[in-house]
């Protein structure tokens, strides 16, 4: 058999072109709405990760044009402290998307408060409504990481029609809408998880195959069908042998670079698509209420 190497999909080169994107169209909705779109990122607490992404999202943010309304609580916050900030900013004309860091300090009922955000304000699509529409296959706000994955595909033009999708991992966030996005594209889907009998033989069935299971490097080449192409949406930070810490992701890239047809990396994968499709949703909360006005 003769060896390959995928072909890398590169997600920051296609989260830089949507920014830039986004930056006329803000300006061209501007003219018309009269203020910018508007971004509020509530975090819980000194999570220094939860930190870096809100620090990520607020520079993108402001690349873009979009003003941020995010505010930094103390740990010991309230559930109804925080429930009054989202009524407030439910009600807050300058504002169009509403996002919770996660994970929020363990007497917090993140769920409670996600359900809270108005629906056309979920800035996540986590809100029950929104996923509700997407089963539906109605328009709405669309969860980031699995919307970020099918621009992915859809820009290396990777065909989904008729090809079996395997989504290994059933998480709320990822696996189960990115499995509802890949059906609605026409795939044969198949949800695989931990109690899954015989996970190799299943996963090696997929032409696409999408690792979201939070395990490192979980995905090996005798896994991977040949050929196939490979999303990988896990972010683990491990230690190497010289004890430096890393970023992988769940599937081991080293060894299924030479099998697949087209890989992401981690980092600069799925993971920079994620924070353009939350600046993308925003925008496109802020062009619906702009659609109202004319």
């Amino acid at each position: 058999m003769t060896s390959r190497t995928a072909q890398i999909i590169d997600g920051k080169a296609l989260a830089d072109k949507i920014q830039s994107q986004l930056v006329g169209r803000i300006q061209e909705l501007q003219a018309k709405i009269g203020r910018p779109p508007g971004l509020a990122v509530l975090m819980v607490g000194d999570n220094p990760a939860s930190a870096a992404y809100v620090s990520g999202k607020e520079k993108a943010c402001t690349k873009v044009g979009i003003a941020s309304f995010g505010k930094h609580f103390p740990t010991e916050t309230t559930q109804a402290e925080l429930a009054q900030e989202i009524e407030s900013l439910n009600q807050d004309e300058r504002v169009d998307g509403i996002l919770i860091q996660l994970p929020l300090p363990p007497h917090l009922d993140a769920q409670a408060l996600l359900y809270q955000i108005h629906p056309d304000k979920d800035a996540d699509g986590l809100h029950p409504v929104n996923l509700g529409r997407l089963v539906r296959g109605e328009p709405g706000l669309r969860s980031c990481t699995p919307a970020g994955v099918m621009q992915l595909l859809a820009e290396y033009q990777i065909p989904i029609q008729g090809q079996q999708a395997v989504v290994v991992g059933r998480s709320i966030l990822v696996g189960k809408p990115i499995a509802l996005m890949l059906l609605a594209a026409d795939a044969t889907v198949t949800i695989a998880h931990s109690r899954s009998q015989d996970l190799p033989a299943i996963t090696r069935t997929a032409d696409i195959l999408i690792a979201a299971v939070g395990k490192p490097q979980f995905i090996t080449a005798e896994m991977v069908k040949p050929g196939a192409v490979v999303i990988d949406v896990g972010i683990n930070r491990i230690t190497t042998a010289e004890g430096k810490s890393r970023l992988v992701g769940d599937v081991d890239f080293e060894s299924v670079k030479n099998i697949a047809q087209f890989i992401t990396p981690v980092p600069k994968g799925v993971g920079p698509m994620t924070v353009s499709i939350l600046l993308e949703n925003t925008v496109w909360s802020y062009a619906q209420k702009g659609m109202k006005k004319s």
